[in-house]
């Protein structure tokens, strides 16, 4: 098993979507809307398009805590970090077992339309494909995503033929044989409180949509393709939801509706006998095994992210955050398959799953209230990339409609819920309450200040570097474009930073007045950040376009004399940098990436090592800079180096993500445009994603071993 528990960012705006959209076309469609029909009437049509508007406050709820905090485990982690480990240990449990359960009965629910052609022993069907997708999962999140999307646009292209053809015979008045097209009265069939009920069950039909969360740290660019890939997905469910159980109930008499476990296969029967050998009908138990197949391997995919997430915690045993040596959950995703298996083949009812669905409307409720945790609590690394619409209304929302929806659901779900959740604090209590760590909740309320999780803001920073890895080189690029203030003898720290302001006024024409005041008095607790010999002071102003940075370099001692400016700091290591940042007030997450990943930087051990035997400007840069992002070349004849000599940046053959970013020539440091013409002597610091760098590094190894390359 590999040591390293994080997970590879290759997932895309599509997988988002396939993921989202086919852990919620199964059941909720192909079995459900005749039982469903028949607790409230041809008005089923309008509580599947109200069920998909009371998902809404949820779905904004979790794109924001997605793009905030993208890791795995979703829910559970959201709630751990927010209300704390307790509740963390509860809803990651919970929501795991909710996962298997419904995930399981999918596989189980393609007997119904396999069936129809094939006499098939149904639990061992299941069960083999239990395991396919799990060692599929077990191979990767790639292959599995892979499959996913295939399944989902095999899926969504069959349900609009549907659709449209089903639209197309409605309005020319065909429909099954002895029924009347488009008999919609009387709408509510059995009052209010039957519309109610059956809102309460179709509602679960969308709750897949929120699956992703738990695969959301490896999703590339989360800020984007979370959210929009959750919305794509809500559109395209609702609409075919609706128009759909709108062509059955116009189509089939209402008491074969209401007895029908095949709707969609039976109206598909009516409007598809032009299509020859009974094309259509197989085309409808294709889409169905898709979407049945399609949540099965969503659910596994998602569902193993969480005893990964709560092992990285401690609340479950390590070996559970190990990767295999495709570098996926193995043992989470195994454990995740063993356990649907015993789902499979001992429990029969698939009441078991409805009994989990009551307990994940709890889950949505509580994540609505994380959301105002989390914003209410203060912390200045909660930067979600995609912040929820009319907080904090759509939360209180979000938090009413689940609870009004489970005391619909009747005495037998509300016991099954607590039974989960007693499950779920008899764990913490037997296994994990000796976890150092607390929620966000007691930042906020500052009267519990001596629980306050201090290491909670440290942990959402690293998160905040994560997010913007591999997006872009702008934390390089700000490093490259950097001044560097070297000092010999120590200095007040007042002195400094007047220092730093006179080159910055410069940059930016603004007063050096402006940025005194914002590094000494405008952002007060900027400069008490200090930790591995660095600190990080930084100021935030309106009017200027990019951030800019000074680094105050010191080779020995302490350069900068704090204690006597500063109160209540711990200065028990020297201070031998300083990161003087200054950044636009509109982009608040590339400020805090920023900052994040310069305390990640600094606090590396070889950081300070590399800091202090630095002897010029162009060796202090690097020593800031991660090694796989950047390389170091001199330009001398007679060595790999040589066809660069002469050439401008612009025609250099690099690889692409890969950029000059400095030229040290005659001790003077240039930073390169496009004409730059290149010459002998030069020493280059290029910048860019791993893979580039590493090619480049293949390319000159001999250089390397004759001193060339560094």
């Amino acid at each position: 098993m590999a040591s390293d528990s994080t997970l590879k960012k290759n997932l895309t705006l599509y997988d988002v979507y396939s993921i989202s959209t086919g852990a919620m076309f199964s059941s909720g469609f192909f079995l459900l809307p005749g039982i469903a029909a028949a607790e409230t009437g041809p008005s089923v049509i309008l509580a599947y398009l109200v069920a998909g508007l009371l998902i809404l406050p949820s779905m904004y709820s979790m794109a924001e805590l997605s793009t905030a905090m993208p890791k795995a485990g979703g829910t559970y982690y959201f709630l751990d970090r927010s209300l704390g480990p307790l509740a963390g240990t509860v809803g990651g449990l919970g929501t795991w077992l909710a996962l298997v359960f419904k995930s399981a009965f999918a596989l189980i629910g393609m007997g119904a339309y396999l069936a129809i052609y094939a006499d098939v022993p149904i639990q061992p069907l299941a069960a083999a494909l239990a395991v396919a997708f799990g060692v599929l999962n077990v191979v990767g999140a790639k292959e599995s995503s892979w499959l996913q999307r295939v399944l989902v646009t095999i899926l969504v292209g069959v349900l609009a033929f549907y659709a449209a053809q089903g639209v197309l015979s409605v309005l020319g008045g065909q429909s099954a044989e002895g029924g009347a097209v488009g008999e919609f009265s009387p709408f509510f069939t059995e009052g209010p409180r039957g519309f109610l009920a059956t809102i309460g069950i179709v509602f679960v039909s969308y709750a897949g949509l929120t699956k992703v969360a738990s695969v959301a740290e490896e999703v590339e660019n989360p800020d984007r393709n979370i959210p929009l890939g959750m919305g794509l997905s809500l559109l395209t469910a609702t609409s075919i939801y609706v128009i759909g159980v709108a062509i059955m109930v116009a189509i089939l008499p209402a008491e074969a509706l209401h007895a029908d476990l095949t709707p969609v296969y039976t109206s598909g029967e009516v409007f598809f006998n032009w299509l020859p050998y009974t094309l259509g009908p197989v085309l409808i138990v294709v889409a169905a095994i898709a979407a049945f197949a399609s949540t099965g391997n969503a659910g596994i995919l998602s569902a193993s992210r969480y005893p990964l997430a709560m092992a990285r915690d401690r609340l479950l045993p390590d070996s559970f955050a190990s990767l295999g040596r495709f570098n996926t959950p193995t043992r989470s995703i195994l454990v995740t398959v063993v356990l649907m298996l015993v789902v499979i083949f001992a429990l029969s009812e698939e009441g078991v799953a409805k009994l989990a669905s009551a307990f994940q409307l709890l889950i949505f409720a509580l994540l609505n209230f994380a959301v105002v945790v989390m914003r209410e609590s203060r912390i200045p690394s909660y930067a979600p990339g995609y912040r929820s619409p009319l907080y904090p209304w759509m939360q209180v929302a979000g938090i009413a409609i689940p609870g009004f929806l489970i005391a619909e659901m009747g005495t037998l779900a509300i016991v099954f819920t607590g039974v989960v959740v007693l499950f779920g604090i008899g764990w913490y209590f037997y296994y994990a309450r000796s976890v150092p760590r607390e929620g966000a909740i007691f930042h906020l309320f500052a009267r519990l200040g001596k629980q306050r999780y201090d290491g909670l803001d440290r942990e959402l920073q690293t998160i905040l570097e994560e997010k913007g890895v591999g997006s872009d080189t702008a934390f390089d690029r700000l490093v490259a474009r950097s001044e560097v203030l070297h000092l010999d003898d120590p200095l007040p720290y007042s002195e400094v930073v007047e220092r730093v302001s006179r080159r910055l006024a410069d940059e930016y024409d603004i007063s050096t007045a402006t940025l005194r005041h914002g590094f000494l008095e405008g952002a007060p607790y900027s400069a008490v950040s200090v930790s591995h010999g660095a600190a990080l002071p930084y100021c935030r102003l309106d009017g200027i376009d990019a951030p800019k940075m000074v680094m105050v370099h010191c080779q020995s001692g302490i350069c900068v004399n704090l204690e006597d400016e500063i109160e209540d700091i711990d200065l028990s290591d020297p201070v031998y940098a300083f990161f003087f940042l200054v950044t636009p007030t509109d982009d608040e997450g590339e400020h805090l990436r920023t900052l994040a990943t310069l305390a990640n930087r600094t606090d590396e051990e070889q950081f300070l090592v590399e800091w202090r035997a630095a002897t010029n400007e162009q060796e202090v840069k690097e020593s800031l800079l991660h090694h796989e992002r950047y390389l170091s070349l001199h330009l001398l004849s007679g060595t790999n180096t040589e066809p660069f000599i002469g050439q401008t940046v612009s025609s250099l053959d690099l690889p692409a993500n890969v950029l000059v970013a400095l030229v040290r020539r005659d001790e003077q440091i240039v930073v390169p445009a496009g004409p730059t013409e290149l010459q002998e002597g030069d020493r280059l610091t290029i910048i860019g994603n791993p893979a580039g760098i590493d090619r480049l590094y293949e390319l000159y190894r001999q250089g390397e071993q004759e001193g060339v390359v560094h």
